[in-house]
């Protein structure tokens, strides 16, 4: 039965060895890491600048934004 064990060893150990080379060479993998993941979805489209000023009135008729901050705020989407 030691005859077994050592082999049994032997076998574990290069299979070791074996599968550490592999690993430090890329494991055999063809496609570079940034293929192997899915692409990120696509950023979402900005917001129009009808939107965004009708987030500006919501937040400034809430009371979130002062007069100064909403008018700030719209000259710099209007571009103005």
């Amino acid at each position: 039965m030691g005859f077994r064990r050592r082999s049994r060893r032997r076998g574990l150990i290069a299979g070791a060895a074996i599968g550490a080379a592999a690993a430090h060479r890329g494991g055999g993998n063809d496609a570079p890491p940034e293929e192997q993941y899915e692409a990120a979805p696509p950023a979402p489209a900005p917001a129009s600048d009808m939107d965004q000023l009708q987030q500006l009135a919501d937040l400034h008729a809430s009371g979130a934004l002062t007069d100064e901050e909403f008018a700030a705020a719209k000259a710099k989407i209007l571009g103005g």
